[in-house]
């Protein structure tokens, strides 16, 4: 069995999905989002998405964590607040020590679609099937961080957490 706990960064929205799988089955134990205040300071929102995250890890005891690896073209200021929620996630990773994994958009599209420019949709509509969700969740954030724990469990399905 592997329990792997898989992160769509943000500083408003952070997407987090608890995924557990076993032999041939994958299921989603929790997701959502870590929401924060539009308007607060940058300080507290970075404490409560640390504060929300170790919950959600002592709560599961995941054995890896999965962040999706973000890139920006057009917007510092954003680039810059995702980064340091980021930082964040891996200062979380690091005091549970647990192993650290990235992936991009363009492997979870293919991974999930089998085809690198699918849309969000085509993505959401995989996550829906692969997981047997009755409906998807109501937030894109959520529903990349399973995206992204998916893509996860299908690269490296063949090797062990260590």
């Amino acid at each position: 069995m592997k329990r792997i706990i898989s992160l769509d960064p943000g500083i408003g929205r952070t997407g987090y999905a608890v995924l557990e799988k076993e032999d041939q089955t994958t299921r989603a134990l929790d997701y959502g989002c870590i929401e924060t205040q539009v308007n607060g300071e940058l300080q507290s929102r970075l404490l409560k998405i640390y504060e929300d995250l170790t919950k959600i890890i002592k709560k599961f005891d995941p054995e890896i964590m999965v962040v999706e690896r973000l890139f920006f073209s057009n917007n510092q200021k954003t680039a810059i607040t995702v980064g340091q929620a980021q930082g964040v996630m891996l200062l979380v990773a690091a005091q549970f020590q647990m192993p650290l994994s990235f992936v991009t958009p363009l492997q979870i599209k293919s991974a999930l679609t089998g085809y690198g420019q699918a849309s969000k949709d085509q993505v959401s509509r995989m996550v829906k099937i692969l997981l047997s969700l009755e409906k998807m969740p109501k937030l894109d954030d959520t529903t990349d961080a399973l995206a992204c724990g998916l893509t996860y469990l299908a690269l490296y399905k063949l090797q062990a957490v260590q």
